[in-house]
């Protein structure tokens, strides 16, 4: 997509928004007495605002992803990011947004808070993605097409010349949700944004990363797309203590983490089939699996009295009879399977 294009899909009011700026922003000399903020003058080590720009985080991020500072979004969880597609991209009450479904729900809850309507397009046979409907769905006024690879609670990854595809078909921001990329061996498009300015890459660092607790994800896209996207965040989204904290933990290798995990899953997905109850093990790339069994509320609720906390998903469209299981530690599994058993032998919690 060209960039006249690209600019042509921004709301007029964020084209000409003036953001919010700090004297700081102004001030590039030395360490100095700062006087500007109204912030109390007494350490705390959290007396000072944080860095609006998170430039040494972002920093640290362009190394281990390969990308320029200048692709790089940070934001509180990869929500903010979603959120910030509506505000950017689309007028409420008269802009639609496309998606896949099943997939991750906060797609739909943050157009329902931007007044966006959502056109879903339910996921081919075995949850293969549907390009010609996606397209279809799609008309002149539709500025967003959210798609989740892999894909949640699938836990499939499309093919990636597919994706590009659609990214090179669709006349809007194609916004691609690679939250559990690190888990698949087909890998990340987040380069791709370099040279196609209607894609943005999500990612996260709540999955492989361990850090659901500090909120912090992470937007690849466009430059143009990037300053946008900074000039509606509010000012100072990411907290001193998250970016301190993601800092530290970035300097600490996760890919036996990561190894850990898809062998699990591997052993869970070779374990499931053995049960009469469990009709179906649906593949995976991602740190979870989606099981279809002959009663899901049922063993839903021996789990749950198991202590053993899973999600049933059997009401959402095209997932009947479904519980996703995600990937614990070797010990954790080691519980839920000696759950399954109890189940499987009619020992069951009711």
């Amino acid at each position: 997509m060209e960039r006249n294009k690209l600019e042509a899909l921004v709301r007029a009011n964020i084209r000409t928004l003036c953001p919010y700026s700090t004297a700081r922003d102004e001030y590039q000399g030395p360490l100095g007495v700062f006087l500007d903020a109204n912030e109390s003058p007494y350490p705390t080590g959290y007396n000072r605002y944080p860095d609006p720009h998170q430039k040494a985080l972002k920093e640290q991020l362009s190394a281990i992803k390969g990308l320029p500072v200048e692709n790089i979004f940070l934001g509180n969880g990869s929500d903010e990011a979603i959120d910030l597609m509506f505000r950017v991209f689309c007028e409420p009450g008269r802009d639609n947004a496309v998606a896949i479904a099943p997939s991750y729900g906060m797609y739909a809850v943050a157009a329902a808070i931007n007044d966006v309507e959502v056109r879903s397009v339910p996921l081919g046979e075995d949850f293969s993605l549907p390009a010609e409907a996606l397209l279809g769905a799609a008309d002149d006024r539709s500025k967003l097409l959210f798609l989740c690879s892999p894909n949640n609670p699938s836990g499939n990854a499309f093919d990636a010349e597919a994706l590009l595809a659609l990214v090179s078909r669709f006349p809007g921001i194609v916004v691609l949700d690679e939250a559990y990329a690190d888990f698949s061996a087909k890998g990340s498009l987040r380069a791709k944004v370099l040279e196609c300015p209607n894609l943005v890459v999500l990612q996260t660092l709540s999955k492989a990363y361990g850090l659901a607790g500090l909120r912090l994800g992470m937007a690849f896209a466009d430059e143009y797309v990037i300053r946008l996207m900074s000039m509606v965040k509010y000012p100072y989204n990411i907290n001193q203590a998250t970016q301190e904290l993601v800092s530290k933990v970035l300097t600490e290798p996760v890919g036996a983490k990561i190894e850990e995990t898809v062998a699990q899953r591997g052993r869970i997905e070779r374990a499931l089939p053995a049960y009469g109850f469990v009709r179906r093990v649906y593949p995976s790339d991602a740190n979870f699996l989606l099981v279809q069994v002959d009663d899901a509320d049922a063993l839903y609720a021996h789990l749950l009295a198991d202590g053993i906390i899973v999600r049933n998903r059997t009401r959402v469209p095209g997932c009947a009879g479904c519980l996703r299981i995600t990937v614990g530690l070797p010990s954790e599994n080691d519980r839920l399977l000696q759950s399954l058993d109890r189940y499987e032998k009619g020992d069951i919690h009711r």
